[in-house]
């Protein structure tokens, strides 16, 4: 079972290593992970997307609590958070295929950052299951690049 979990910490050196260290060190898995500051100077917000049965989860948030840096872990179970996740693409597209390109671009409400003659450069925001959707219908006419940002987090309440 997928798990978001969501850890705010104190700016400081080595704490991305030190949860990541906490991770490997146990044997358990980051499928994705997102740290940025938030709108305090002092702490970041760490999403990490971890896999596991409910066991496994309690393991992990008992241990991220016991690091010093660690202010709040928040497991964010179904229907209690938002979740989004940006993916910047390129892909060919040529005369004959660029009108199609932009017509998948527009359904999925993504957006056109940077044009060349062969082609499109498209930021596209959402779940996991509508990236990974936009992704596949891209396959088709292929793509050049493609980096993703791993999945931020809120709880609705």
């Amino acid at each position: 079972m997928r798990h978001t979990i969501s850890v705010l910490v104190e700016n400081k050196f080595g704490v991305l290593t030190r949860i990541a260290g906490l991770f490997s060190g146990r044997g358990f898995n980051i499928d994705t992970l997102n740290v940025a500051p938030t709108y305090a100077d002092d702490t970041s917000c760490m999403t990490i997307v971890t896999q596991g049965d409910d066991a496994t989860l309690v393991q992990i948030v008992r241990q991220l609590n016991k690091l010093p840096e660690v202010l709040e872990v928040q497991d964010f179970r179904e229907q209690m958070h938002v979740d989004r996740e940006l993916v910047l693409i390129k892909v060919n597209a040529d005369s004959k295929s660029r009108s199609e390109v932009m017509q998948i671009t527009d359904i999925f409400r993504a957006k056109i950052i940077d044009v060349h003659p062969n082609s499109l450069t498209i930021e596209v925001t959402g779940s996991e299951g509508k990236i990974s959707k936009f992704i596949d219908l891209m396959s088709r006419f292929g793509i050049r690049a493609l980096t993703r940002t791993g999945t931020v987090a809120l709880p609705r309440a």
